[in-house]
This record gives C-alpha cells, structure tokens and sequence, in this order.
C-alpha cells in the first residue's frame, strides 16, 4: 500500500473511492431496510429496547454515510494530489471511517451472536403476550404490531451483508489513510518519496510555464 506513484496511483485511488461510494450506499440502504421493517419496532423506550439491534443499526447508517463522503474526498484527491488540505482531509475522514466502520462489524457480529442465541426473541418485543415467551422461530401467538412471517431469517438476511460491508469499508478506508500518509511523506510510508516527487513536480511546473511563455513573448 505505500507504494504509492504518479503514474498508476491516481488511478487507484480514484477506483477505491468509487468501491467506497458504492459500498456506502448498499449498505446505507440495507440498513435502513432493516430499521424500517424491524428495530423500529423494538427502540421505543416502553418496549424494553434492546440497545445492540438500535446501536448496531446507527453505527451502519452514519457508516455508510462517513463512507460516501470518504470515497468522494479520495476521487477528489487522485485529481488533485498536490492540494494539502485535500490531503488532510483524506486522512481524516479516511481514519475515522477505518474506524467506525470496525466498530460497525463488531457490532453487528455481536447482535447476530446474541440473535442466534436467544433464536431471536429480541426481535419479538413488540410484541404482546404475557403469558408464552415469544421467539422469532416458533409459531407467533402474541398480537404484534408488524408483520411476524420470516422476520428472523429476513433479518439475518441484511445483517450478515452488512457486517461483510462493513469489513469492506474498513480495509478500503485503511488503505486510503495509508495513501493519505504516503502523500505528506509520514510513517509508515514516508520512505515512498512520492510527497518529494509532487513538491518538485509543482516547483518546475510555474517554471516550465515561464520559460515557454519567454520563448513565445522575447519582449517579456
């Protein structure tokens, strides 16, 4: 990953930060399918909420958002190496999405861990029914204020794609926080001289500039 050039670099940047935009959406929208057809059920307070499936579902959204913003600076930047605060931008919002995105995988590695354990009865507690407890797996008889057919293996269904995006947008962000050192010419990658290579490119590029513009001006 740091080595990084001028030549093929640009290119690859730009491809991780479409991978990026891509990835964001699909799991922004996946997300929200999720929240609208099942935890929006269960995240009301009175409902005894259960905070893994609501906390879970917050960090995948501004995720897939932070993602979105994150590819959208690295395809600016492989246009524009040379700008510093473009730079550090990609480092920023590239670091903060590596991480939140992990912290993404993580939770919803855990929600399902716990789903599967309890074979789902989280997912019922908007459901009433007082007297038999209720799971996602046996047959519904509490009145529920959603539809209760296949909810289990439908949610399973959106949250291992998610946590699998959610692995993808970590190494994709990381990668792009290592090119975004590589730039400013920090460790690890501050022996890839390619911050040496864009500054002198930058010096001789006024000066070729004013060499031509003498050649076709001689009064100048």
């Amino acid at each position: 990953m740091c080595s990084f050039d001028k030549d093929k670099g640009p290119r690859r940047l730009m491809k991780k930060g479409l991978s990026l935009i891509l990835v964001g959406h699909i799991n922004f929208i996946l997300g929200a399918i999720v929240h609208g057809s099942v935890l929006r059920h269960i995240s009301k307070p009175d409902q005894r909420t259960t905070t893994e499936y609501t906390a879970a579902n917050i960090i995948s959204a501004s995720s897939g958002l932070l993602s979105i913003a994150s590819g959208i600076i690295a395809i600016v930047v492989s246009r524009n190496l040379h700008v510093l605060k473009l730079q550090i931008g990609l480092i920023i919002t590239s670091l903060l999405n590596s991480l939140l995105s992990a912290s993404c995988c993580v939770g919803l590695v855990l929600a399902i861990s716990i789903t599967v354990a309890h074979n789902g009865q989280g997912l019922m507690l908007g459901c009433n029914n007082t007297l038999v407890p209720i799971n996602a797996r046996s047959p519904i008889t509490g009145e529920c204020p959603f539809d209760t057919t296949r909810i289990y293996d439908t949610t399973m269904s959106i949250w291992i794609p998610c946590a699998v995006l959610a692995a993808v947008e970590a190494g994709l962000s990381v990668w792009c926080f290592i090119v975004g050192l590589a730039l400013r010419g920090l460790a690890p990658c501050g022996k890839s001289y390619i911050k040496e290579q864009l500054e002198e490119e930058a010096e001789r590029s006024p000066q070729s500039q004013h060499l031509i513009g003498q050649r076709f001006n001689p009064e100048v």
